[in-house]
């Protein structure tokens, strides 16, 4: 299975740090956040990995380079202007295939075992049953920045409505092409197209309760260096 890490963001709220630094590339732990990313892929057995880009994407390039550093091989969509989630993915699908692919957001940060989705493969065969998943997300528990989360988990479901309390949708996902059927190459976010999944009972999830932290901020990035060197 390939992964896709999503690298294109601006990093905005990340300024200072991020005038001559994309996101990525800010250090934790010692390390670029970017590699974390790509040490967790190669730990779990995932070594065909493909990054997008645009801010200041050449320092993503010239420290990963091809990969062989890291025991992978990297690839890059490289997009000039952010095209946002759906359509950095979709600019992207020519370099992942026709099979499902691990996808995740590099300005997170989590303990969680990639190899658990590896055993979770949405369906392969083309063309898909009407009940085939489309993606599979990985929830978990509501930070203080975002108390209301994204969507319900129920039964192995992901839905808008439901019962109890949403949770947060960490950035990792399983996605199947197919999400993308009838897309045009420009802007947009993967969000209204999981929505429609959901509506056809086509998005599986699980919960996680391990570490996971969505570095947004200068705040936050202290937050989890001073964590992580206790």
């Amino acid at each position: 299975m390939k992964a896709m890490i999503l690298a294109a963001g601006l990093g905005t709220r990340m300024r200072p740090l991020t005038d001559r630094t994309p996101k990525p590339m800010l250090p934790v732990a010692g390390m670029p956040l970017i590699e974390h990313h790509i040490r967790n892929c190669v730990s779990a057995g995932i070594t065909d990995i493909v990054i997008n880009h645009a801010y200041l994407g050449e320092q993503i390039e010239n420290y990963l380079g091809n990969g062989g550093d890291f025991g992978c091989t990297i690839q890059y969509s490289r997009e000039g202007e952010p095209l946002d989630t759906g359509g950095g993915i979709f600019r992207a699908l020519p370099l992942l295939g026709g099979e499902p692919f691990i996808a995740m957001n590099a300005d997170v940060w989590s303990d969680y075992p990639l190899k658990k989705l590896l055993g979770l493969a949405l369906e392969k065969r083309t063309p898909l049953g009407k009940n085939s998943k489309l993606a599979h997300l990985v929830m978990t528990d509501n930070p203080s920045q975002h108390p209301r989360g994204d969507f319900y988990l129920q039964n192995g479901s992901i839905s808008e409505t439901g019962e109890g309390d949403k949770l947060t949708w960490t950035g990792i996902r399983i996605v199947h092409p197919a999400l993308f059927d009838g897309c045009s190459d420009g802007v947009f976010s993967i969000v209204p197209l999981l929505k429609r999944a959901m509506s056809d009972g086509r998005v599986s999830g699980e919960y996680y309760g391990g570490r996971w932290f969505d570095i947004g901020t200068p705040e936050r990035l202290r937050e989890i260096n001073e964590l992580l060197a206790r």
